[in-house]
């Protein structure tokens, strides 16, 4: 009975797994579709429309486990609204950095996170890091650097956009990790909606320009698809510990690097590939390491992160 339990348990990671490689590629696409939009219309007018279909999806998802007066009921309000506002933030600068800086290089560059979550969480959390670790993350910012030595990636304000996105996501995940200590996950997502509709209104709205109906049926498609790829990724999650799927999101990169070549024309040049390579050999050792020191990482609530 338990071998068959055992069986029945390595299906679902598995066809989660898939599902994660799944919802990484269609978020690839919108990325993508995004970087087209962006160089037309203003980022923060885009950002604003991604954002409605990920905030209608964690509304709705929200509102079918409690309701909607309760989950904003939070023991540390200050915290989750700062988390919003953190997030929407990233999103952004990410957004901007998308005009000039090629898919690859982007996601190249973005998915250093990791290594400064856990930079980070030593002053928020309080965490020891020991030293294979600080190696680790030093190794990963090696390659980051090489990505955008003399020669390479040239240093302008999007590779500038690009390092604010990641240092901001990282942030934001920290202290994501401080308020699931204190409130639901139904309640960080809730103000992770919530905030970033108002602030990505706020703003985009003096940022609107008409569009053209091609264009429109892009966004209408970048919305939609948030809500598939967020809907995939809770089943999938349902399946599988975050801990197992999450090394899984460095797919990211090689995806982003196909669509840059194939929509863009745009190859990664092979000395970037290998800082790249680097980065995610460093997350990855992170990864592990933490999962080794802490157990198996809590799940923490959907965000339309890019990373």
């Amino acid at each position: 009975m338990s071998s068959q339990a055992a069986d029945i348990r390595t299906d679902n990671i598995g066809r989660a797994i898939v599902l994660t490689l799944i919802t990484i590629g269609v978020f690839g696409i919108q990325d993508a579709l995004s970087k087209i939009l962006v160089q037309t219309y203003s980022p923060f007018q885009i950002t604003m429309m991604r954002y409605w279909g990920f905030a209608a999806f964690a509304l709705v998802l929200v509102m079918r486990q409690a309701p909607l007066r309760q989950a904003f009921s939070s023991k540390v309000p200050v915290l989750q609204t700062l988390r919003g506002v953190l997030l929407m933030a990233d999103i952004w600068f990410f957004a901007l950095a998308l005009r000039t800086v090629p898919l690859g290089e982007l996601q190249a560059i973005t998915v250093v996170y990791p290594l400064l979550v856990t930079l980070f969480a030593i002053p928020i959390l309080g965490e020891k890091v020991g030293v294979f670790r600080f190696v680790a993350v030093g190794v990963g910012f090696a390659g980051a650097l090489v990505i955008v030595r003399p020669g390479g990636l040239p240093l302008d304000w999007g590779v500038a956009f690009a390092l604010a996105s990641a240092t901001l996501y990282s942030i934001y995940i920290v202290i994501t990790r401080k308020v699931s200590q204190h409130d639901s996950a139904a309640t960080s997502m809730v103000y992770t909606a919530s905030v970033g509709l108002v602030l990505s209104g706020a703003v985009g709205i003096f940022f609107w320009q008409p569009m053209e109906w091609g264009d429109f049926l892009m966004v209408v498609a970048i919305m939609v698809t948030t809500c598939a790829g967020h809907g995939v990724m809770v089943y999938a999650l349902s399946m599988a510990p975050a801990s197992v799927v999450q090394p899984f999101n460095y797919f990211s990169l090689p995806w982003a690097i196909l669509l840059s070549a194939v929509v863009f024309g745009h190859w990664i040049d092979p000395i970037s590939l290998i800082g790249a390579t680097i980065i995610v050999g460093a997350g990855l050792v992170v990864m592990a390491r933490e999962r080794v020191k802490r157990g198996p990482v809590v799940r923490e609530e959907l965000t339309p992160g890019h990373e």
